[in-house]
């Protein structure tokens, strides 16, 4: 049976997690695991479990999250005729050869490499979110052939090496190869899925080093995954009325700050501790 005394303060700090990932993912439509990662890692270092691979277990709790959030994106989007199955179907080899590839390659790295890789890539998304243009175009049309065998496997490497699904690398590729918003969105929701299910049962199997929060499974922490869920599933809704309710171009500014930030802060504590 797990302290009542260690489950319960996490669980209260995984609510609020959780809560604010789903407003966010409502108002902002960015993905859950941006957000996330840096908060699961911060919540379970201040509670003490601050082992050598605590980095993965962050990830991969996260990508837990994204299968039930991105097979519910998927769905909904789906029945208003949004998904594009035919990029779907081409890409999904790929992203999942690169998701396993990812999900060894994260079992084999300490924390601290994985925090940096984090930042890097973070900061990268941030600059992006903050900057980029909806003119910006690399091409008329999603690549194939070469290109897609060699973006595909790349996206679901990197992705996994996140902890993200397939919003903050799969919408911006997407729109830079001139599908339309809505439905790179919708498309992305379905990267999310190859990506993370083949990741989570890699992580299932992956064991931790240090000490872990109660009910863990391999790298999996099951009372953050049920209570992120949980939480997602309610606020959510509140993110999208508020959306609606608003202009949210300033407010994916504001928050292209704050992942910047985050990112920056990522990379100090890899750097110097």
């Amino acid at each position: 049976m797990p302290d009542l005394s260690l489950l319960l303060p996490m669980l209260a700090l995984l609510a609020v997690i959780g809560a604010f990932a789903g407003v966010l993912a409502g108002l902002l439509g960015v993905g859950g695991g941006i957000v996330l990662v840096p908060a699961f890692f911060y919540a379970f270092q201040t509670l003490g479990y601050d082992g050598p691979d605590l980095m993965q277990m962050c990830l991969a709790t996260s990508l837990a999250t994204i299968i039930v959030t991105s097979v519910r994106s998927v769905m909904s989007h789906n029945k208003k005729g949004a998904v594009d199955w035919d990029i779907l179907r081409g890409w999904a080899p790929g992203i999942v050869v690169g998701a396993v590839l990812g999900t060894a390659v994260v079992a084999g790295l300490r924390s601290t490499t994985l925090q940096a890789i984090f930042g890097i890539l973070a900061l990268i998304v941030g600059l992006y979110m903050g900057f980029g243009q909806a003119s910006w175009r690399l091409g008329p049309a999603m690549p194939t052939g070469v290109r897609r065998l060699v973006l595909s496997p790349l996206m679901g490497f990197l992705s996994v090496l996140m902890g993200i699904g397939g919003g903050s690398f799969g919408v911006p590729l997407m729109s830079l190869y001139a599908v339309p918003i809505h439905r790179a969105v919708a498309t992305a929701a379905g990267f999310g899925v190859v990506i993370a299910v083949p990741a989570v049962i890699g992580f299932l199997l992956t064991p931790i080093d240090g000490p872990v929060p109660p009910l863990t499974i391999g790298a999996v922490n099951l009372p953050a995954f049920g209570i992120i869920i949980a939480m997602t599933l309610i606020t959510t809704p509140y993110g999208v009325k508020l959306a609606h309710a608003m202009d949210p171009k300033p407010l994916k500014r504001v928050f292209a700050v704050f992942l910047i930030l985050v990112a920056l802060n990522m990379l100090r504590r890899a750097l110097w501790g």
